[in-house]
């Protein structure tokens, strides 16, 4: 049997775009004959999903699964709208979205998990590029869960039940009933998925985050004269603003702007009867941070929330 050399491997990597592993087992499979190891790649599908890599993937769905207290969340891109209403791809990201509910929030772990049909979800990732043709990618995946209470979720512009363009996951302490938590927590998943807050509250923003807003405030300040008193004044009270904008319980309420999500969370204690602590929420949107034509996903939010 020839010699498999990383020379070899580096050679069909560069011919076909495919993984190193794959190319390693193709030379394998054909006794190291380059030519015949292209062909097996191909054969297999490899190589046609790994030439499709270098293109954008910045469409897609994101889709929620919910089991008890834990929830999941994952986005899996492609590159056209139109892939995202193919049946084939919608079961491919139910079912990924569902092994997320046991994967801890690992995105490796994910990709390593075995699927219905004995593969794993990388692997079948891998062949539904080359059977449908168009580059995918599992870009994002992460889990939130509570103790007690309630993991409420919601899909903006859903193509079915728990996919779509948004996905929020919020994550509710509380001893109050499920229909309680039920509505409020889809209430406040409507507003995360809207108004897209930095953090649940203000111990959770990143301190980076808040000082590198305090030189720009205080910037901004000294340009006015003011004494250096008067700076810090203005520097706090723009601060607060800050937290207003970024932090959700501090957040005007979408579907009720007089008053913030978290004077509505409190309402919602009080007629249940029972304490309800938002400790966490999860938002994707899809292609968020792709390059790519941009979409004002906040205000169709904004609008569907204020419908009810």
């Amino acid at each position: 049997m020839a010699a498999i050399t990383a020379s070899l491997v580096k050679d069909l990597r560069e011919k076909t775009g495919a993984g190193m592993m794959d190319c390693k087992k193709a030379l394998t499979e054909t006794d190291g004959d380059l030519e015949a190891a292209v062909d097996w790649l191909r054969a297999k599908g490899l190589a046609a999903a790994q030439k499709k890599a270098g293109r954008v993937a910045a469409e897609g769905l994101v889709a929620v699964a919910v089991d008890g207290k834990t929830g999941a969340v994952i986005e899996l891109n492609s590159e056209t709208d139109f892939v995202s209403r193919n049946d084939d791809f919608q079961a491919l990201v139910e079912s990924f979205a569902a092994l997320g509910l046991t994967a801890g929030g690992d995105l490796d772990a994910l990709k390593a998990a075995k699927t219905a049909g004995g593969k794993t979800v990388e692997e079948a990732l891998q062949s539904a590029i080359a059977t449908i043709g168009e580059n995918m990618n599992l870009r994002r995946y992460q889990t939130i869960s509570v103790a007690q209470g309630a993991i409420v979720a919601y899909v903006h512009g859903a193509v079915k039940p728990g996919m779509g363009r948004i996905g929020v996951l919020v994550a509710l302490e509380s001893t109050a009933g499920a229909d309680a938590l039920e509505a409020i927590g889809k209430q406040v998943a409507m507003h995360v998925a809207a108004a897209a807050p930095k953090a649940a509250t203000r111990a959770e923003i990143d301190p980076a985050d808040v000082q590198r807003e305090r030189e720009v405030l205080i910037a901004q300040a000294r340009e006015s004269g003011r004494p250096e008193n008067i700076i810090e004044k203005m520097v706090e009270g723009r601060l607060r603003k800050f937290y207003e904008e970024s932090v959700l319980l501090e957040q005007a309420f979408v579907i009720d702007p007089e008053k913030t999500v978290g004077k509505a969370v409190e309402a919602a204690a009080a007629a249940a009867g029972a304490p309800i602590a938002v400790t966490g929420f999860l938002r994707l949107a899809i292609g968020e941070g792709i390059e790519k034509e941009a979409s004002d996903f906040a205000s169709e939010v904004a609008a569907v929330a204020k419908k009810g």
